[in-house]
């Protein structure tokens, strides 16, 4: 094993609107049957990475229960395995994470005790298939000291959420901007690095020492111009979940065939942590269009162009339209939902009508589903 995984899945995004009360944002559900942190560690597993960690805090609640098991991932092995860090207190640290420099530091002891040279740290917000090892040959050969996957976005993509960064004929890192408002580059980093372990330990004390906490404006930005820092272009599919648009865009392309047949039809897999479900069950009267449904779920009205995750219960003459519907949403009689995302586990009453007029509405509903 050349390299040991680091997951950073502790963010809390106020642009996720109210799906973020629930959990964290890599434990949203993706394409019908996976969660977003599902990428991440499939591609980790796929690139024969057997030593993952997961740093997670904020509302870590179901992500932990989604990781409760490392075997979806064949991780559960004799060398290696998945491990959760959550932040602790200890006898010199009462702190939570207080970014993503801090959460790797407060975890120092996984580094230096693990013996494989390299480290992949990505993040779990992430929607991609990429295998780490040609990251990790492309960095060797370049004799680099910090490798940065990116991606050339489309022009007019709003670049304010991304670091954005410049490169020279040799794809040396030149300028290296975080969030900029406005940028001339179009090329921007996808949160995954590759860096040697001593390297990374010695980067990470040094920030720890002078109270800095950030690992792309204390590590990357600051050190630029001293350590060979370069990027490697990522030219498959690659999104981000961070923002509710961004999340809805993102499974709205799993209606794409194309994007369909790059992550579950072409080799190596996504892996998730499988339920015992019966199949969608469509009862007459039922139309279905161009959407996902996953296992569990009853239909009995129309749905077009929509994702459903798991156990919804879609009632008589419902019309849901470019929407998703999280895990176990019962849709009453007569509803109608368009360019919506109906938080999990919520009855929608019957009769009820929701549409998002301008952007994406998020409909969370506290309504008891049986009345006694």
């Amino acid at each position: 094993m050349r390299a040991l995984g680091i997951i950073l899945a502790g963010g809390n995004s106020n642009k996720m609107r109210e799906l973020s009360n629930k959990r964290a944002i890599p434990a949203m559900p993706v394409a019908g049957g996976y969660r977003c942190i599902d990428f991440a560690l499939s591609n980790m597993s796929n690139s024969h990475i057997q030593k993952v960690a997961v740093l997670t805090q904020y509302n870590a609640r179901s992500l932990n229960e989604h990781l409760s098991s490392s075997k979806w991932w064949d991780f559960g092995r004799k060398q290696g395995g998945l491990y959760v860090f959550t932040p602790m207190i200890t006898s010199d640290n009462s702190w939570w994470y207080r970014g993503t420099a801090d959460a790797i530091y407060q975890n120092l002891n996984f580094l230096k005790s693990s013996h494989e040279p390299y480290v992949v740290i990505a993040s779990g917000d992430g929607v991609y298939k990429l295998d780490y090892n040609k990251v990790l040959e492309y960095h060797i050969q370049k004799r680099a000291d910090v490798t940065v996957v990116c991606k050339d976005v489309e022009p007019g993509t709003d670049i304010s959420r991304f670091g954005v960064l410049k490169m020279n004929e040799d794809h040396r890192i030149e300028e290296f901007d975080e969030k900029p408002m406005v940028s001339t580059s179009n090329t921007i980093s996808t949160g995954i690095y590759v860096i040697r372990r001593r390297q990374l330990i010695e980067m990470i004390e040094r920030c720890a020492q002078e109270d800095r906490h950030d690992f792309v404006n204390d590590v990357l930005i600051r050190y630029k111009n001293m350590k060979r820092i370069y990027g490697y272009k990522l030219d498959s599919y690659w999104s981000n979940i961070s923002t509710v648009e961004a999340y809805y865009e993102t499974n709205m392309d799993f209606l794409k065939p194309e994007v369909r047949k790059h992550f579950f039809d072409d080799d190596p897999g996504i892996y998730s942590k499988v339920d015992d479900l019966p199949p969608a069950k469509y009862n007459p009267g039922s139309q279905v269009k161009n959407s996902l449904v996953a296992s569990g779920c009853i239909i009995n009205g129309q749905v077009e162009n929509s994702i459903l995750f798991k156990k919804v219960y879609v009632g008589n003459n419902c019309v849901i339209k470019n929407s998703i519907i999280l895990t176990e949403v019962y849709l009453g009689d007569n509803t109608h939902i368009e360019n919506c995302i109906v938080e999990s586990r919520d009855t929608v009453r019957a009769n009820s009508y929701h549409c998002g007029e301008d952007g994406i509405k998020v409909v969370v509903e506290n309504n008891a589903r049986y009345v006694i």
